[in-house]
């Protein structure tokens, strides 16, 4: 498979590197909406954490149907088509504000992910065989450096722009709920804008089409692919996790009382951030993407361990852990939290190259069955949120994270390894 224009290649990366800056953008705002949605629809932390099911589980419901619009428009209509869906899902958090009926932020939240989907199942293998695949990871977690950027801002701007006036403490017992959630119009209404002047700015761009070799075997079926199939689960394992580190902390951190609860996912996506980094620097000419994997399951492990049983308060420990960026006033355990960002970092882009290798006219239909496996970030997050009341501690139920790290590490170590069931 290649692109029909070699010189295309500058071209796709500018532009999937925009698009993947929208995906961070708008998939973690999701961590600043969680508390602030609990706060203006009276909601539990199980009827909260809702905001993800119904973001996620939209690629879980569209990515097949979604593929299929792929091969009906093309790929660059497709993407196109993509930022139009998300316009309009952003316009949907208007009447939602103005009603501050829960169920309209979830259609828009659903609405925002189907626009992602599309996205997502276009873009990936873009970035996987663009070049050497050898390499992928290395493009990848330059692409995730972009999306994890906006992922830092996207919980900095929300607070800035939403909450920079909100009261804390008892005061909220008697805020005005309904004027703060219409504070959310101007800025969806400006998202709303921004991704159809982006929509136009693809389908008159220059990004070339894929085109895709016949030659592979003929299995029937992208079911026939155990390492495709076993990439998909542990991509539904890896998503509950890096949701999990990055849409709970928040709420972890409001509910021992931390300052700024909001802007939590921030500190998460700057340890993804500092996690590309080390692929951009280390793959492959030091670290093999299958070692990477392997590295990340691990460490993901000992973070988990380490959130679990730290203080909930700062000390001089934090204080020489942490002083040298500026945070050492937050708790141990979310800090141990946040670096789960930088285990969780080269995960995805480690698993894609590996499952997407030598499958030819078979990608495109791979790429969709690993889309939906991002349909983890909307159910494991409800399954941490019932194992936190059933141990009657959110810090404790962290541990249960452990298995999607076994999983990824059993994908590291063989599964990516079968050719045959």
């Amino acid at each position: 498979m290649k692109l029909t224009q070699e010189s295309s290649s500058i071209v796709a990366m500018f532009i999937i590197g925009t698009l993947f800056f929208i995906f961070g953008f708008v998939t973690w705002l999701n961590g600043s909406l969680i508390p602030f949605l609990k706060i203006i629809c009276d909601l539990n932390e199980f009827e909260a954490l809702f905001v993800t099911f119904a973001f996620y589980i939209a690629y879980t419901v569209m990515a097949f149907p979604m593929a299929y619009v792929l091969e009906k428009t093309g790929y660059k209509r497709g993407m196109s088509l993509g930022l139009g869906v998300m316009s309009i899902g952003s316009l949907i958090f208007i009447p939602a504000a103005f009603s501050g009926m829960y169920i309209l932020f979830l259609i828009a939240l659903f609405t925002l992910g189907t626009g992602l989907t599309i996205l997502q199942t276009a873009s990936n293998p873009y970035i996987v065989l663009i070049g050497p695949i050898e390499s992928a990871a290395k493009r990848i977690s330059i692409m995730g450096l972009i999306n994890k950027s906006a992922g830092v801002l996207a919980p900095l701007v929300f607070t800035f722009l939403v909450l920079s006036d909100m009261p804390s403490g008892e005061e909220l017992m008697s805020i005005d709920k309904t004027g703060l959630a219409q504070q959310l119009v101007i800025p969806y209404m400006i998202m709303a804008c921004t991704l159809l002047i982006l929509a136009l700015f693809i389908l008159f761009s220059k990004l070339q089409e894929l085109s895709f070799s016949e030659d592979s075997c003929d299995d029937g079926s992208v079911f026939a692919f155990p390492k495709v199939v076993l990439g998909a689960v542990a991509l539904f394992f890896y998503v509950g996790i890096e949701v999990i580190a990055g849409d709970t902390i928040g709420l972890y951190a409001q509910s021992i009382g931390a300052e700024n609860a909001t802007a939590m996912t921030a500190y998460t996506m700057f340890f993804m951030v500092m996690g590309y980094i080390v692929g951009v620097v280390a793959i492959p000419k030091y670290l093999s993407q299958q070692k990477a994997l392997v590295i990340s399951a691990y460490i993901g492990m000992l973070f988990l361990i380490w959130a679990a049983f730290s203080s909930q308060t700062s000390n001089a420990y934090s204080e020489f852990l942490w002083g040298w960026s500026g945070i050492a006033t937050v708790a141990d355990s979310v800090m141990f939290v946040a670096l789960l960002g930088f285990a969780n970092a080269l995960v995805w882009p480690a698993i894609w190259p590996l499952a997407l290798e030598g499958l030819g006219k078979y990608t495109a239909k791979a790429s969709a069955l690993l889309i939906i496996a991002i349909a983890g970030g909307a159910l494991l997050p409800l399954v941490f949120a019932q194992v936190a009341k059933y141990v009657e501690s959110m810090q404790l139920a962290y541990l249960s994270g452990i298995v999607c790290y076994l999983f990824i590490l059993m994908y590291a170590l063989s599964w990516h390894k079968k050719k045959s069931w």
